[in-house]
């Protein structure tokens, strides 16, 4: 029974860690659309800094090879499930794609992109989750 209830909450962490956000909301008139140019340009190559909505950071690297990997050791996650998890990338249209190995059960999952300053993002997922992101330097 308890281990039924670390995985539910195991669950609801990596949740909110990745959805960081509020639910759907359209972006709104200032921010531009990023394209499939753009997103191999600044963000393939690049590690991704997802705000985790009560602090902190969850880094993604976006490796070249088509490789997306992640760790939420720093935000404790590691307690609660698999703190590390590899899968890949890929673009469909002018959305970023991934799918993890673990995470998510390993479903696909694809992602609108909007630039809302020189660094930072507003990401919307398809099922309408939202949340936010910074780009870090190369990895």
């Amino acid at each position: 029974m308890q281990t039924r209830r670390f995985r539910t909450l195991a669950a609801a962490t990596i949740g909110l860690v990745v959805a960081a956000g509020s639910g759907a909301s359209p972006a709104s008139a200032n921010q531009e659309r990023i394209s499939a140019s753009d997103i191999r340009s600044d963000i393939i190559g690049k590690r991704i800094y997802l705000a985790a909505p009560l602090g902190g950071e969850f880094p993604l690297n976006y490796r070249t090879s088509g490789v997306v990997d992640g760790n939420g050791e720093a935000l404790g996650l590691g307690r609660f499930v698999k703190p590390n998890d590899t899968g890949k990338w890929w673009i469909r249209g002018d959305r970023l794609c991934q799918q993890f190995t673990t995470w998510y059960k390993g479903a696909p999952m694809c992602f609108e992109l909007y630039r809302t300053g020189d660094k930072t993002l507003k990401w919307i997922r398809d099922n309408g989750q939202t949340g936010t992101a910074r780009i870090g330097g190369g990895i």
